[in-house]
């Protein structure tokens, strides 16, 4: 091949919404204006359909379910993704990240997500997914096909983000709607793949790759990520805080070996304040940890700094897994030391809790802790925090914390 012929480096992202749940959070993500992905639409049902924008609308199960649904039957909606599954991987094809989002618990989203999921990862695609486990009011039948397909796309995908629809209730008024909550819902998807998305697709003083993203996500054992955002004195410190001790996040970072972590401010982002902002991530994961860092300059985000934290590589990695993360890092670190230079110490574990105003203490005890109360709207916190798991051969081991945070902001972008 000629050297001199131009070549397309950009990573091709792809964001499927299968199921009810599924499409309505990407069409969330379509009118918050998510950039660099294509967005691909799946459903049983022809009419919800038709009112997707997607890029790509794909209705299966034409003749099992006539276009009119899975009826809450996830045997249906498997059925219904196999029978299309030519289709399927037509439109998934030249995919380098591919996000499956899915609210669980109902049929198409439930049954056709693993389906998905799985010709996605045969076309070579790190595989990511994004859903929502219903709320108790849901029923119990709901909330048992959930954990059941939960279980099953968790041995499809690269990384599964689950995010608990009960915790909103944690951060939302007591006179919530039954709509603005799942509005709520469909808008923590949107920040749990921008999160991820916006570190490959966003140009920043300190760049990161999909080569970074996949070394942290891919095959390194269990993953947490969390999404903090704060205004005014220490903004970045405290979105950083607010990304590993969130109430919707429902384990800690602590003893990570492999951290992606991304700032985002405007122009007027100090250096010193994000050399503390890293030195925080590296004081909560392992004092190994290979942090692979990128600063972005965004002047629409105003005084607003956030803070997306992905971790990964507890104790139960693998070698292969330590060697695959320490090559991905080590260009980035070292321009990270030489930009924080020696003075961003890494005391082992927890060492510290930070006393800084509205902030969050660590080194709790390792147990999942949930808010008694829901809390006012003067007190919702400043944060966005999804607990993340990987396929069940990844998980042994993997350490069961809990951070907490008890007066906070909660941020613009999850209004």
């Amino acid at each position: 091949m000629d050297s001199s012929t131009p070549q397309n480096y950009l990573a091709v992202i792809k964001v499927v919404g299968i199921g009810g749940g599924g499409v309505n959070a990407v069409n969330r993500m379509i009118e918050e204006g998510l950039r660099g992905v294509e967005f691909i639409a799946i459903n049983t049902d022809a009419q919800a359909l038709l009112m997707s924008d997607a890029d790509v609308k794909l209705d299966v199960g034409r003749e099992l379910t006539r276009g009119l649904g899975a009826g809450a039957n996830p045997d249906v909606g498997r059925q219904a993704a196999e029978d299309h599954h030519e289709e399927i991987e037509e439109v998934l094809k030249g995919a380098d990240m591919v996000f499956v989002t899915a609210g669980e618990g109902g049929g198409t989203g439930t049954g056709g997500a693993p389906v998905v999921a799985r010709i996605a990862r045969s076309l070579g695609a790190l595989t990511i997914g994004v859903v929502t486990r219903p709320f108790t009011f849901e029923g119990r039948r709901r909330s048992n096909q959930a954990e059941n397909g939960i279980e099953t796309l968790r041995d499809e995908v690269d990384t599964l983000i689950v995010i608990p629809n009960d915790r909103l209730l944690s951060i939302s008024d007591r006179n919530v709607s039954m709509l603005d909550a799942f509005k709520s819902a469909d808008q923590v998807l949107l920040s749990g793949v921008q999160g991820i998305t916006d570190l490959i697709t966003t140009p920043g003083l300190i760049n990161l790759d999909f080569a970074d993203v996949k070394s942290v996500m891919q095959g390194a054992g269990s993953a947490l990520m969390g999404i903090g955002a704060a205004q005014g004195e220490d903004r970045a410190v405290k979105a950083a805080e607010l990304a590993i001790a969130s109430p919707l996040l429902e384990a800690s970072i602590d003893g990570a070996h492999g951290v992606l972590l991304s700032i985002q401010g405007g122009s007027d982002l100090g250096l010193f304040e994000i050399n503390e902002a890293a030195r925080l991530v590296q004081e909560v994961a392992h004092p190994e940890a290979n942090i692979i860092f990128g600063a972005v300059i965004d002047d629409a985000l105003g005084d607003q700094a956030r803070v997306t934290v992905i971790a990964a590589g507890f104790d139960s990695v693998s070698p292969e897994t330590n060697a695959n993360n320490t090559n991905a890092a080590a260009q980035q670190a070292a321009s990270t030391r030489a930009a924080f230079g020696s003075g961003a110490g890494q005391p082992a574990g927890l060492g510290r809790s930070p006393q800084r105003g509205g902030t969050a203490s660590f080194g709790q005890p390792a147990t999942a802790q949930r808010w008694a109360q829901p809390v006012a709207n003067d007190d919702v916190p400043d944060d966005a925090g999804f607990d993340v798991d990987l396929p069940a051969e990844a998980e042994a081991g993997s350490p069961a914390g809990s951070a907490r945070k008890d007066s906070l902001d909660f941020p613009d972008f999850l209004k």
